[in-house]
């Protein structure tokens, strides 16, 4: 079952915001620290109570198996854009020991139909070179690239 994030469900967002750090970590030891996590107890529960960060959960017999981070962008403050909504996914994770099983397909799923009902624009996403495996995962959801971001690293770790 996809459902809202709640409060209850911060301690085992922390353990899967771990994992996902160190898939990133793994990829790219030059920029992510291993074992440390981007958001903290406090920033969860200001993130999960903000209407314009839904958080949503997949829950299967009592555990989390993932988790999907969204923000809604309000574009109508931009004038060269069209006054449109956009959804921006932050984050999705799947807990490793449930990779594979469809749980990632159910998320995305659901965050499309939000969207949809949300009568956002379109759907996007940052993702890691060094995370293939998310890239083909996307792709076969039927997202395409939008634009690449490039970077020149100045100071050797």
């Amino acid at each position: 079952m996809i459902r809202k994030a709640t409060h209850n469900d911060i301690p085992r967002i922390l353990e899967l915001l771990s994992q996902v750090n160190d898939v990133h970590a793994d990829g790219r030891p030059d920029f992510f620290i291993k074992g440390k996590r981007k958001y903290n107890e406090e920033d969860l529960l200001k993130i999960i109570n903000d209407d314009t960060t839904p958080v949503f959960v997949c829950e299967e017999n009592d555990d989390i198996k993932g988790y999907a981070f969204c923000v809604i962008q309000d574009l109508s403050r931009c004038d060269n854009l069209r006054p449109d909504k956009s959804l921006y996914i932050d984050d999705i994770c799947v807990d490793e020991n449930y990779r594979r099983h469809g749980v990632g397909k159910k998320l995305y799923e659901h965050v499309f139909q939000f969207a949809k009902e949300e009568k956002c624009f379109n759907i996007t996403l940052n993702v890691w070179a060094k995370n293939p495996g998310a890239q083909a995962f996307y792709e076969s959801m039927g997202m395409t690239v939008q634009k690449v971001c490039m970077e020149k690293i100045l100071i050797d770790n």
